[in-house]
């Protein structure tokens, strides 16, 4: 009887908690898409000068589709390397302003 209890007990402490480390889960996985910001509202020049500045941004190139850019291989993880990247912006649908940093033997060498 007194096992039940306990079991009882601790799976009302663990249901509630579990909810929140879900919910905190999710809202994580929504925070880069939430906050990106769209490559067409730069020109190529601001676009280039942005990841220039700030070392790495994330940026929007369609309503569904973002990716994190990089100025050099210094943001990237240890095992990563960089490929250049194109993006439309503004004024030029196929703007140069970075690379983004990925890992090479997972990839397939895409370059």
């Amino acid at each position: 009887m007194k096992e039940d209890a306990v079991k009882t007990c601790t799976t009302r402490r663990v249901r509630p908690a579990l909810g929140l480390v879900i919910v905190a889960g999710l809202a994580a996985l929504a925070g880069p898409a939430a906050a990106q910001t769209q490559s067409r509202s730069f020109t190529c020049n601001q676009a280039a000068a942005l990841i220039q500045s700030k070392g790495a941004v994330v940026l929007a190139t369609s309503p569904t589709l973002y990716d994190r850019y990089v100025r050099d291989r210094t943001f990237c993880v240890y095992d990563q390397d960089t490929r250049p990247e194109w993006v439309p912006t503004r004024d030029n649908p196929q703007c140069f302003i970075g690379y983004s940093c990925y890992v090479p033997y997972r990839d397939g060498g895409r370059r």
